[in-house]
């Protein structure tokens, strides 16, 4: 059956094709998620267990930069970690590999995802809005995917680093539950991803006239301040980490600036081209 036109659907239509989109997504996560669970030496050994280990790049990178500056950085140059991870419920291992396969299926079905919501309100927009989805899925999906890889080379292994070596006494060991390790990991990583997509998100809002340029320059120093406190949520509480965290928010904030001033500048030609007397 041919799909309704926009302005003839009803609301229970838009609905109906609303479930539609949102069933192709739960589809594709699902999908991705079984693959991700059949390989679970690669999802666990490889990638998530890699920043508690310190051949890690990150670590090693921090290890030269410290010794660089002359500072005896004793936890970025260490041999290993003062603490294990282990389970500590008899389905935890079991439950932590679904959920896991779960949200590795959500960020490698992340495009497809951004290619069905735009499907679904790209009808409400103009013919020459619509040509732009191509670069709209490739950017959300690039900005999402750098959030990522931001989270899980910047974020996890300076949380890790802090949070592990932390001891308030010799007489306390540390012994992680892996449902506490791979909650950190999955809370950097997925907060990195949807901070990055902060210019989308400025984007639509300045569509839709709810933000302009000069609101954002307006309110930067407010800007700020909320983008040190989630800095502060989601790293390790000392500055230097919340420093190198909030430093590429600032600059997505700058770029949002920058797109909104864009996106009004587009909206008052083409409200121009209207009203000029012919």
């Amino acid at each position: 059956m041919a799909k309704k036109d926009v302005n003839e659907m009803s609301f229970l239509d838009h609905l109906e094709d609303l479930r539609w989109h949102l069933i192709r997504i739960v589809t594709a996560v699902v999908i991705c998620g079984i693959i991700a669970f059949c390989f679970p030496s690669f999802i666990f050994d490889t990638i998530l267990f890699a920043p508690q280990k310190m051949s890690f790049p990150t670590y090693q990178w921090l290890c030269n930069l410290s010794q660089f500056f002359g500072i005896n950085d004793i936890s970025f140059c260490a041999d290993a970690f003062p603490f294990i991870i282990q389970n500590r419920e008899m389905a935890g291992q079991f439950s932590i590999h679904i959920w896991t396969s779960i949200y590795t299926g959500f960020i490698v079905a992340f495009p497809y995802i951004i290619y069905q919501l735009w499907h679904f309100i790209s009808p409400g927009l103009t013919a020459k809005e619509r040509k732009t989805s191509t670069g709209f899925i490739i950017i959300s999906s690039l900005l999402f995917f750098m959030g990522v890889l931001f989270g899980y080379y910047i974020i996890t292994p300076l949380s890790i680093n802090f949070l592990g070596t932390y001891s308030v006494s010799a007489e306390v060991s540390n012994e992680i539950d892996i449902s506490s390790y791979v909650g950190l990991v999955r809370a950097a990583v997925l907060a990195s991803g949807i901070i990055f997509e902060l210019p989308i998100l400025i984007y639509f809002l300045a569509k839709v006239g709810l933000v302009t340029a000069e609101f954002l320059r307006k309110y930067r120093k407010f800007a700020l301040v909320i983008v040190l406190i989630l800095s502060a949520i989601i790293t390790p509480p000392d500055v230097a980490s919340q420093i190198i965290v909030a430093i590429p928010v600032l600059i997505l904030y700058e770029i949002s600036i920058h797109i909104a001033r864009i996106v009004v500048k587009r909206d008052l030609k083409k409200q121009n081209k209207h009203v000029r007397p012919s």
